[in-house]
């Protein structure tokens, strides 16, 4: 199986008109990396005009969360190497250059090359709350494609790190998403846990 990397990947809108942040996961490949979108993708357009990515871990879970329900306008700084910007609040960023494109009509994959990679802020540690807030922003996007009962068990499943581990953001970012798929499904369920306290024996 391969290494995946899930970032906030910018790129150039097609039409000149700005920037476009989206959570993405990396391939790791060999000595680089794959991006692979499904069509349709602003993504795919924007490589093909300008194939200059950077891709951003971002400091604030909310980030991840924001870009799958609609929440897009996070602060960026420029890049050091290419003509692209990345997340200004996060713990590194790297800056890749594709090099190659394996078309393809429904998942293309550009091959990329690192350019640039930087870090920026220390990781003290990691969190479980943040962990579950990536997988259910992942099962956001996969709406159409999951059984909604598998949808409803991984978020009940995901709700108990939340319920333990989870600060501010965390916690709205939860929020976020749950009511993006409380939309979609119908069912009500806001998978909104109580705070539990944190107990080692509770791990």
């Amino acid at each position: 199986m391969p290494l995946i990397l899930e970032t906030i990947v910018t790129t150039k809108n097609a039409d000149g008109s700005g920037w476009h942040l989206v959570p993405f996961g990396l391939i790791r490949e060999n000595d680089g990396y794959i991006v692979a979108p499904f069509r349709p993708s602003p993504t795919i357009d924007n490589l093909e005009s300008h194939p200059f990515l950077a891709a951003s871990s971002p400091a604030d879970i909310r980030v991840l969360a924001g870009c799958v329900t609609g929440r897009r306008g996070w602060p960026t700084l420029p890049c050091d190497r290419i003509e692209g910007v990345r997340l200004a609040a996060c713990y590194a960023h790297s800056e890749f250059e594709v090099v190659d494109v394996a078309g393809d009509q429904i998942r293309p994959r550009f091959r990329c090359r690192l350019v640039h990679a930087a870090a920026h802020l220390p990781l003290i540690g990691f969190n479980r709350a943040q962990a579950a807030v990536i997988e259910a922003a992942i099962l956001s996007t996969r709406l159409g494609m999951l059984p909604p009962e598998k949808v409803r068990s991984e978020m009940e499943y995901l709700a108990i790190a939340i319920g333990k581990t989870a600060g501010p953001a965390e916690q709205e970012a939860w929020e976020w998403i749950t009511a993006k798929i409380d939309a979609a499904l119908g069912t009500g369920t806001p998978w909104h846990p109580d705070k539990q306290p944190h107990e080692e024996t509770t791990r």
